[in-house]
């Protein structure tokens, strides 16, 4: 099953003119796609791209283990709190948290290195609210 991944998915290897070429060492469009001068230039590995796509992957798998044990109604009722959670509107100046999407994304128990080390240009920063909100709001 795709849907049940743990892992994610290998990217799809493009078609490039070492690998495709036919005897002329032209490549060969009929027997192997169209040739892609993109994959051929970009120089990303195989486990960075991977790890790119972890998380995504994962709640993915977990929104489809909800639905098969729970039905359709518990990974929609989850995107909605997501979605309802991610919506804070706040002051611009000020550092934004957001613990109820923490909570509802499973991250509440995590210490990332933005929690507890704050870069030294925020903190000597003089918070100028007015201006920013002016700022924000077009006025």
């Amino acid at each position: 099953m795709d849907s049940l991944r743990i892992v994610p998915a290998r990217e799809t290897k493009a078609a490039t003119t070492q690998d495709t070429s036919n005897s002329f060492g032209l490549h060969d469009t009929l027997q192997y796609g169209p040739r892609s001068l993109a994959a051929e230039v970009t120089t990303n590995s195989k486990i960075r791209d991977r790890l790119e796509n972890w998380e995504a992957t994962q709640d993915n798998l977990k929104l489809q283990m909800h639905r098969q044990v729970f039905g359709l109604h518990m990974p929609m009722r989850l995107m909605m709190e997501r979605k309802l959670a991610s919506y804070n509107p706040h002051m611009p100046v000020l550092p934004q948290s957001n613990v109820h999407l923490d909570i509802l994304m499973g991250r509440d128990e995590l210490l990332d290195t933005a929690d507890f080390m704050m870069p030294a240009s925020e903190m000597t920063q003089p918070l100028d609210i007015h201006a920013d909100m002016e700022k924000k709001l077009r006025m």
